[in-house]
């Protein structure tokens, strides 16, 4: 095994029919793995990473809708066909898995010991494979079931799992997506750990160049289904040769980031937007596109006259008042507690514990935690959407219309019978300015709403399944602003986008709230993020907010333990 790689694909290629079309999701694809080495496929959605991790477990359908031609080496065995029954026998004992959400690869009917098992043959060695990827009380946790663990314990259990059958291969696809920063960094330790001891190779599977970086010893980037460059990862890191590379750099977001400028490569950074925001604030003078590669543009540019926002943005409906020296959001000693029975009893969760912060007109203030840190239950019962056992929150009508939220989940916060613009005709029929508006005045509200947004009059008539991961959330924004709310609720708005994506909808948000003059509350475990949109970050963990320093030295004046093991689990 030492002599020849783990695993070779020689000139892969996979193409989807359907609907009349055919799409090449992987072409002419080659790449070769070491025992004892980890290669990152890194690249967007729709790049092709996840259809050759598919085809290296030979789960490509062989339905007459899929085609996969060029052939696959595992361990010196020849698997062409890539839909060869000998596959069966391969995955799971040669081949292992660890995917993006393992509660949709574990068995929700069996316990952790009945699932590792099946694999070790005894308790004692489950015990063993647990305890190896740094579980303590393996003993209990083996009485468990998938649901009573958490998303960081979950994914450790995955790790033990696909590591049991002592694999030759280890397909690793997004494993630390969906986890809080330092949980992602404790299972990528444990994951880097686990594959150092058991000496297989890695196929990592990712968009986030960081974790890359820190996971793999080569890359290789992937775009249309091409790569595109490749090579020893510090080496495509440090020094990038494609231009597609470059803007996935471009696109990371560190805690050294630049808080005074648009982020990411100009191509994924709204310029359109941004430059017809300028235009009707007069200042038409200032080329964004070369401003932006000069480095002289910066978010004051878009800061206009109260009075003048209206027009600016293109929203002639946009209702505005002068100097305004109330908060936009006050929340006064807010109080929330779960009660479930567990065997007869009941158990209290104090999810919120006499919880007090005011958001000024126009200001950012971003809610980092880990998951189960009260940041969501509080953010919802500032939209509500949920109520708070005791406490005040008030939300001014100082820019707009109270406050909207933006989810995680866009496509699963839009209908998705509606067409796009009957979502946000909804929105404006809900709202005092909406009343008397005609269906062709709305229209036009909806249309201006989205040009500010960065998408086309053809949106319009689409409907969320329709449209991408990125077009759905600008939408769910254009929805939440089309009558511009007094506070923009943003819930993990860009933890499950690529980074350019990312990029994109931060700097949006940044955009609305200098244009408009629309105040934010930010939830997210992302500090780089949270450094970058805030003027302030508030820490919470078990309910409460523990510390509260200025975004743009966040790095620096973090004091609390807590605080500061969530700055240092940040991937550079």
């Amino acid at each position: 095994m030492a002599d020849s790689p783990v695993l070779t694909v020689s000139d892969l290629t996979v193409t989807y029919r359907g609907r009349g079309r055919v799409v090449t999701a992987v072409s002419d694809v080659s790449l070769a793995i070491d025992a004892g080495r980890c290669l990152g496929l890194v690249g967007e959605s729709g790049s092709g990473k996840s259809t050759i991790g598919a085809a290296v477990q030979g789960i490509i359908p062989a339905d007459g809708k899929a085609e996969a031609t060029g052939r696959i080496s595992i361990a010196g065995r020849d698997l062409t066909p890539i839909t060869d029954p000998a596959w069966a026998k391969v995955r799971g004992a040669d081949v292992t898995s660890v995917f993006q959400d393992p509660m949709r690869s574990l068995d929700p009917t069996m316990t952790i010991g009945r699932m590792l098992n099946r694999y070790t043959g005894s308790a004692e060695a489950s015990v063993a494979a647990l305890e190896r990827v740094q579980i303590r009380r393996a003993g209990e946790v083996l009485k468990k079931y998938p649901h009573q663990l958490s998303g960081g314990m979950r994914q450790r259990v995955m790790i033990a799992l696909a590591l049991a059958p002592g694999p030759r291969l280890l397909i690793a696809d997004e494993p630390t997506t969906a986890l809080d920063v330092s949980v992602q960094a404790e299972v990528l330790s444990v994951l880097r750990e686990s594959i150092e001891d058991a000496g297989c190779a890695v196929l990592f599977v990712t968009h986030d160049l960081g974790v890359a970086r820190h996971m793999c010893d080569d890359i290789a980037v992937m775009k249309d289904g091409v790569v595109v460059e490749a090579g020893p990862a510090e080496d495509v890191i440090a020094r990038p040769t494609d231009a597609y590379t470059r803007r996935l750099m471009a696109s990371r977001i560190t805690l050294d980031t630049d808080r005074a400028r648009p982020v990411g490569a100009p191509e994924v950074a709204v310029v359109a937007s941004m430059e017809d925001v300028l235009t009707q604030l007069e200042r038409p003078e200032l080329d964004v596109a070369a401003a932006w590669q000069s480095g002289d543009l910066t978010w004051d540019a878009f800061a206009g006259p109260t009075a003048a926002v209206g027009a600016a943005t293109g929203l002639d409906h946009v209702t505005l008042v002068g100097h305004v020296t109330r908060p936009s959001l006050a929340v006064n000693e807010v109080n929330k507690t779960y009660s479930t029975r567990v065997r007869g009893r009941r158990v209290d969760n104090h999810v919120l514990k006499d919880v007090s912060f005011e958001i000024g007109y126009r200001e950012a203030v971003a809610l980092v935690g880990e998951s189960g840190s009260g940041k969501s239950t509080l953010l919802r019962i500032a939209g509500g959407i949920e109520t708070a056992d005791t406490g005040v929150v008030n939300a001014q009508g100082v820019a707009g219309e109270g406050t909207q939220v933006i989810f995680q989940d866009a496509g699963a916060s839009l209908t998705p019978w509606r067409t796009v613009e009957e979502l946000l005709r909804e929105r404006i029929e809900h709202t005092a300015t909406g009343k008397g508006k005609t269906r062709a005045e709305m229209r036009a509200m909806a249309l201006s709403t989205l040009e500010l947004v960065g998408l086309d009059e053809s949106v319009l008539a689409a409907r969320p399944t329709q449209l991408s991961g990125g077009q759905q959330q600008r939408v769910a924004i254009a929805r939440a602003v089309v009558v511009p709310p007094s506070v923009l609720l943003c819930d993990e708005p860009t933890s499950a986008l690529d980074v350019s994506v990312a990029c994109s909808v931060l700097n949006l948000i940044n955009l609305l709230r200098h244009s408009l003059g629309i105040s934010i509350m930010f939830v997210t475990h992302d500090l780089a993020a949270a450094r970058l949109i805030a003027d302030r970050v508030l820490v919470m963990t078990g309910g409460e907010i523990v510390e509260t320093v200025p975004a743009e030295r966040l790095a620096q004046d973090i004091t609390t333990d807590y605080g500061r093991r969530l700055v240092d689990a940040v991937l550079a």
